[in-house]
């Protein structure tokens, strides 16, 4: 998971965790809160409906106390209903129960009782919640009669809901808006990183005249100059060592070169055989000195890439490393050849010249390494190319070390005048190009060679003329 996407989550957890704090208790309290005041409401107007209905109750003043009723129950939006001593009805407001009619309920009977009372129950009729509220109606110290008001709590319950829901409602948009604030500081905060990490990666991939952007916060702009001066240290120091291999190099051709001429003049004034053949084995090390010399220049310029891969056909290079060194194995004795060659393998992302380099150590270090009378076959498939050998192989735990600069394993003794530089070289060459070049035995006995580039994209082929 990216920085950005940590802190963006980060954000809005804790964001949530607030938003949840708040209106949760909110809500609640909100609940509450109305809840009480409907009660409070609901008792308050039936006490004051009990105290007016007293001097109501009398058959002459029964229109003025249905009036009364008519009004309360349109200002507490439910049912009013006033009921004798004997709990018969003086006045419905709904005009549901008739006057004289037995009105006999739980509540109507604690209020009768001289008890006030409030009660939730549902209502079979109605198929809705009520909140019913009763209070006697007391004249000269008695209980003449009760009254009742009732309310539908599911209305209640709903305007709790919307309030609710509106709380949500902004809480989602608070966590929105903190979201989109939150990806531009995430923004702000990874965006330097994110350049930093491709500089680096710029850097790692050879590319050492990148520098990062100095740019964020006061640590990443540190962290920022910190990552240029070491990679401004690493170039000059690998500028340097390359500058020193390559003059130390060339200031060696002239020497051996001026060596060799010497020895061919004191081989030419005419030498007894033995000396003779001392120059000649003399000459032979010059040459390898030589070599050495050209594959130490090699190494130097290890990991650079001057240009663009090429699509190089595979079929075209191992055909052309066969006829390299085809009178060099025949010399031997030894048969170099393709195996199956696929004329549709897709081409292979890297320099002709590099990979050619790589094939002639391939197939050179076979040859040396392969009895007369053997074969050695070169392979390919897609982004792969072998080169199999039917000799010594190498020694067991010796798949890595044989790649290392100037090691010359067990098994190598077929090959005293190598100087142990072609596989390191092959290998750099190889992945200078994203590839890789690796050794190991065959199971009938000798080794194979084996080197992996990638692929064209699209995968094409170049037309051969």
């Amino acid at each position: 998971m990216t920085l950005r996407a940590r802190m963006v989550l980060g954000m809005a957890y804790v964001l949530v965790l607030a938003i949840v704090a708040f209106e949760v208790p909110l809500a609640l309290s909100l609940s509450r809160r109305v809840n009480a005041e409907v009660h409070s409401q609901a008792r308050n107007q039936a006490d004051v409906l009990a105290a007016t209905s007293t001097d109501l109750i009398t058959p002459a003043d029964r229109p003025s106390l249905e009036a009364l009723v008519r009004r309360v129950a349109r200002s507490v939006r439910g049912r009013v209903i006033v009921v004798d001593a004997h709990a018969r009805v003086l006045a419905d407001s709904a005009k549901s129960a008739p006057p004289g009619a037995a009105f006999d309920r739980p509540e109507i009977d604690a209020a009768l009782a001289g008890d006030p009372a409030q009660l939730t129950r549902n209502s079979s009729t109605l198929h809705q919640r009520l909140l019913a509220t009763t209070a006697p109606i007391l004249r000269r110290g008695r209980v003449a009669g009760a009254v009742r008001v009732t309310q539908s709590v599911d209305a209640t319950d709903r305007a709790v809901r919307r309030v609710v829901l509106n709380l949500v409602a902004v809480g989602i948009a608070v966590l929105l808006v903190g979201l989109v604030a939150g990806g531009v500081i995430a923004r702000a905060i990874s965006g330097p990183m994110r350049r930093l990490q491709d500089a680096a990666q710029r850097v790692a991939a050879g590319d050492l005249e990148t520098r990062a952007p100095v740019e964020g916060s006061a640590e990443q702009r540190s962290l920022a100059r910190s990552f240029n001066d070491m990679t401004e240290r690493v170039a000059r120091a690998l500028a340097a060592q390359r500058q020193f291999v390559a003059d130390a190099s060339h200031q060696l051709r002239t020497p051996l070169a001026g060596l060799r001429l010497r020895l061919e003049e004191a081989q030419a004034a005419g030498l007894s055989e033995a000396a003779a053949a001392e120059i000649v084995y003399g000459t032979r090390e010059i040459d390898r000195l030589a070599r050495t010399v050209d594959e130490l220049l090699v190494l130097s310029r290890a990991g650079e890439r001057d240009t663009e891969p090429d699509e190089v056909d595979p079929a075209e290079a191992t055909e052309a490393a066969i006829a390299r060194w085809g009178r060099y194995a025949e010399a031997r004795s030894i048969t170099l050849a393709l195996d199956e060659p696929d004329p549709a393998a897709p081409a292979l992302a890297c320099s002709r010249v590099d990979l050619d380099r790589v094939l002639d150590v391939l197939v050179e270090n076979a040859l040396h390494y392969s009895p007369a009378g053997s074969t050695v076959t070169v392979s390919f498939g897609a982004g792969v190319i072998e080169v199999s050998d039917e000799g010594l192989g190498i020694a067991p735990g010796e798949e890595n070390e044989v790649f290392e600069r100037f090691h010359r394993g067990r098994a190598r003794v077929a090959w005293p005048q190598g100087s142990g530089l072609g596989l390191s070289i092959a290998r750099e060459l190889a992945r200078r190009w994203g590839g890789e070049v690796t050794l190991e035995n065959r199971p009938s006995g000798g080794a194979v060679a084996r080197v992996s580039l990638p692929l064209c994209q699209p995968l094409t082929r170049r037309e051969l003329a």
